[in-house]
């Protein structure tokens, strides 16, 4: 996860598209967690299982496995992302979606002047709500590198 880390870092060096990403990475998870669960699997008693949650536990997995304690930080922001995402309504989960996506590309765009990272590795896409929990505690929390590996 460092080397990813790192290498994502690369592709986020000013701070109008680092700031377009606190706004949008959040935004496109909780979004896709609206539109995830769409897809409804089971139902246990009043719990729905829907593509969400199935999506939300594997990313879990990655994020522990690859990434210790920043992994369990993570985690836990995933989870509130599609908690949240779950309560929307169809039309708010895709108007933050497609928000989420228009920051996106202005960071990029307008600040950043160079394409997404995702665009080289897809396995960016997982790696960006780490490093926004990364940036946050090394900013706020004083620590320089969350336990990873």
């Amino acid at each position: 996860m460092r080397e990813r880390l790192d290498e994502y870092a690369g592709y986020h060096q000013t701070t109008g598209n680092e700031l377009c990403h606190y706004v949008g990475i959040p935004s496109i998870v909780a979004g896709s967690a609206t539109l995830l669960g769409l897809v409804r699997l089971a139902t246990f008693g009043g719990f729905t299982l829907t593509l969400a949650e199935v999506v939300a536990a594997a990313i879990v997995v990655y994020y522990v496995l690859s990434a210790r304690l920043l992994g369990l930080a993570t985690s836990l922001v995933l989870v509130l992302l599609v908690a949240a995402g779950r309560a929307l309504p169809l039309w708010a989960g895709l108007a933050i979606f497609v928000v989420g996506w228009i920051f996106q590309g202005v960071g990029h765009a307008a600040f950043e002047h160079r394409s997404p990272a995702f665009m080289r590795n897809l396995l960016h896409l997982l790696v960006g709500p780490a490093w926004i929990v990364e940036r946050v505690l090394k900013r706020f929390g004083g620590v320089e590198k969350p336990g990873l590996s």
